[in-house]
């Protein structure tokens, strides 16, 4: 008659095993801003090297601008750049709203006011971006 020797290490029964938390619109936003600050770092860098090294500041004018924007990428590249940017600072100020503002119904009003703005900014850069006339 043989003896069974007990496992090492049994697995846990299906009620006591860790389970991973299902993700949640939180953890996105978490995961958003590590991606978009990523991307932004990389953005900003590119646009602060052309408009402020390589080419000089003091020349930035309308003709410099409509020359750069008669390429579609550079206004791809410009609207990116405001669109996360924008996305970035909203989701970062949408968490410091809820860790301040005590009170649900002053919360609310200041939310509102912050997408309002948001979205007004949104909606003004996009039109500057793509009607600008083309030379």
């Amino acid at each position: 008659m043989a003896i069974k020797a007990p496992e090492k290490n049994p697995a846990p029964p299906p009620a006591l095993r860790a389970q991973r938390p299902r993700p949640n619109f939180e953890t996105w936003s978490w995961f958003f801003m590590r991606i978009s600050g990523l991307a932004l770092l990389f953005l900003a860098l590119i646009h602060f090297t052309l408009t402020h090294i390589l080419h000089d500041v003091v020349n930035t004018n309308y003709a410099y601008v409509a020359h750069r924007w008669h390429n579609l990428g550079w206004r791809i590249f410009d609207w990116s750049l405001l669109a996360l940017a924008l996305a970035h600072g909203l989701n970062g100020l949408r968490l410091i709203i809820d860790d301040y503002v005590r009170k649900p119904g002053k919360r609310a009003a200041t939310k509102a006011t912050l997408y309002s703005l948001t979205g007004l900014l949104f909606a003004y850069g996009t039109m500057v971006i793509f009607t600008f006339p083309r030379v």
